[in-house]
């Protein structure tokens, strides 16, 4: 079954700028993707290529990976801080090619604390209450 989420992205380099005083708050670059496809089968959060242009993201190398096709090379771009269901953490980004859907994977619903229900979709981990426990880091 196929399940959705909203996900709210801002680059990260943008917000720490704005802590230093070096940027005003209105001058982050963020968006929110009302219906990023929540995949188990993938890792961390994938992109389209104009969404990470969009955030500005920088390229800072590349990592393999393996894809539905089999072995692939993706660039691996610096950190957005992302929101789902009101918590929010950061991750690196690789990037996917122009029409293709944001992927929310396993490490970034891990982060959260974040289960998918089969007949709810995306829920907080009903084996903690609501409460957001996660690893140590």
């Amino acid at each position: 079954m196929r399940h959705t989420t909203q996900i709210e992205l801002e680059n990260l380099y943008d917000l720490v700028a704005v802590k230093l005083g070096v940027m005003d708050p209105e001058d982050v670059r963020r968006l929110t993707v009302p219906d990023a496809l929540v995949d188990t089968g993938a890792t961390g959060l994938c992109l389209p290529t104009p969404l990470i242009e969009h955030l500005g993201l920088t390229p800072i190398g590349t990592v393999r990976v393996r894809t539905a096709t089999g072995i692939a090379e993706r660039a691996l771009y610096s950190e957005v801080q992302f929101t789902i269901l009101e918590r929010t953490r950061s991750i690196q980004v690789t990037d996917l090619p122009e029409g293709s859907p944001v992927l929310v994977g396993h490490m970034v619903l891990e982060h959260l604390d974040l289960c998918v229900d089969i007949k709810a979709g995306l829920i907080y981990n009903p084996a903690h209450d609501g409460e957001w426990i996660t690893e140590i880091l």
